[in-house]
């Protein structure tokens, strides 16, 4: 296990900007995550523009149970200060960037653990849903400037994923948590080299997700570092 990071301290410049970049594991219905191959690629770069950035990465298995055990773990463990997550939207042929979670579960529909939500809301609470911010705006603009096939989403799905980005936003109001938080859903890609499919559809191709990927960690490190100035400025 690597070592855990010492606490910052505020209005330290030389502190890296910490962002944990996060996927999913294989689904039912789902043999082949490509978020796992893109997070791998996303912890690998080695920018300028990311020279005062600490990656880390995970890999959630693809139940309710993993997202509540390990979410809370990696933010005591690691304690970023942001949240980029990606998940797989099979039907969706463009990147999605999510502007907000739903209080809502499917119970059709089981985990990789054959599990199923126990109601159709994640909590009692009173919230309807949960936005990201206007940081998400940032983000997708971002990632159009690569030339990928990008639009906003307000609706994460009823499964896994807006159950993680519900809990991720959650974390961003604790004290010592994240500052920023985002999820970006990517269609299914084949596991080729080029990531491009026969289809009168344009497809985006795995690369393209790698751009799109890395403008989107550069500019979420940006907005970060601004926000941790702003705080240790008072």
């Amino acid at each position: 296990m690597p070592a855990r990071p010492k606490d910052r301290e505020a209005g330290t410049a030389m502190d890296k900007v910490r962002i944990l970049i996060t996927g999913f594991g294989p689904f039912p219905g789902a043999p082949y995550n490509p978020t796992e191959r893109l997070v791998a690629r996303l912890g690998q770069l080695r920018r300028p523009a990311l020279a005062d950035v600490a990656v880390s990465r995970h890999i959630f298995h693809v139940s309710y149970g993993a997202v509540d055990r390990d979410l809370p773990a990696l933010l005591a463990h690691n304690k970023p200060d942001a949240l980029l997550m990606f998940g797989l939207a099979q039907r969706t042929p463009y990147i999605r960037i999510e502007t907000r979670a739903r209080n809502a579960v499917t119970t059709l529909w089981p985990d990789a653990d054959h599990g199923r939500g126990e109601a159709a809301r994640i909590t009692r609470h009173t919230a309807t849903d949960r936005h990201f911010g206007p940081h998400t705006q940032r983000l997708l603009r971002a990632a159009l400037q690569t030339g990928v096939w990008a639009r906003p989403s307000r609706d994460a799905g009823r499964y896994l994923c807006n159950y993680l980005s519900w809990k991720a936003i959650e974390a961003t109001a604790m004290p010592n948590g994240p500052r920023l938080a985002a999820f970006v859903h990517i269609p299914l890609i084949p596991r080729d080299a080029t990531g491009r499919r026969r289809s009168q559809i344009r497809q985006v191709a795995f690369e393209e997700l790698v751009d799109a990927g890395e403008a989107m960690l550069v500019t979420l490190a940006t907005l970060t570092r601004q926000r941790l100035r702003a705080t240790a400025a008072g």
